[in-house]
């Protein structure tokens, strides 16, 4: 089986970030077969298997992040973290345009309960001189309307997403001056008819793919505190498996590698 850096993408996710004129409102809209391609493609290669809502929950995650990227500056990597109750899930998405990938997983052992669900957004980027951190309360279990209560909170503006067929997603952002009345009044099939109903203009397309990046070499740095202390570690195993906090990947990790 080959390490995940050997895996081909055939195909990248494109996203185009239109401006709908008159309207003052950024469309940002992709089709994801692309990604969730490549991410069933990880899950069978390390064997994760997840439960329909809990993987739903995951992929309309992966595509309100991507198309939020896009409807941000380039040079900045985001993070995104539900911490879900009962049941007790955290949902972590992350990507940047730069590195033009998205990644992500579940964590669904050792979970904190939260009394609320919170949403967590981390932004870095070479300018700034500290990551920048956002918690937001949200209601619900739909990212969707996780990413319009982030967008209410957080970033003091209105946007709607929606999902279409055939793995479609649109995002619309307030920009100054928007109609907000027009924007509140879209529902998802009004919305993927913008383009058709709204002067528009194409400003950019960017793409990505699902990619995290990791191999064995980045995850044995992590366990360089048990160098000393193996049998912690192993108890009375050999190898170990040990999973990469961005995608979950497994490593088989034996004793003479720490």
């Amino acid at each position: 089986m080959p390490e995940p850096e050997e895996v081909q993408v055939e195909e990248y996710t494109k996203v185009e970030s239109i401006f709908v004129r008159h309207r003052n409102a950024l469309l940002l809209r992709a089709n994801f077969t692309p990604i969730y391609t490549d991410y069933y493609l990880h899950l069978m290669q390390h064997g994760i298997r997840h439960s329909a809502d809990l993987d739903q929950m995951l992929k309309d995650s992966f595509a309100g992040l991507t198309l939020h990227l896009v409807a941000r500056p380039w040079a900045e990597t985001i993070a995104w973290t539900a911490n879900l109750r009962a049941p007790r899930v955290n949902v972590f998405v992350t990507g940047g345009s730069l590195q033009e990938s998205i990644t992500g997983r579940l964590f669904t052992e050792d979970v904190r309960e939260p009394d609320r669900n919170f949403f967590y957004s981390q932004t870095t980027a070479k300018n700034l001189p500290e990551p920048r951190l956002s918690t937001v309360e949200v209601e619900g279990r739909d990212p969707l309307a996780w990413v319009e209560q982030y967008y209410a909170q957080s970033e003091q503006r209105p946007a709607r997403m929606f999902r279409h067929e055939d793995e479609w997603f649109s995002l619309i952002v307030a920009q100054p001056d928007c109609d907000e009345a027009w924007l509140a009044g879209l529902d998802a099939e009004s919305a993927e008819r913008i383009q058709a109903t709204e002067e528009t203009t194409l400003l950019e397309t960017r793409r990505f793919r699902f990619h995290c990046g990791c191999d064995l070499s980045k995850i044995l740095p992590v366990l360089g505190s048990w160098r000393e202390r193996p049998d912690d570690l192993f108890e009375d195993a050999d190898v170990i498996t040990v999973q990469c906090p961005r995608c979950a990947a497994r490593y088989k990790v034996t004793r003479d590698m720490i």
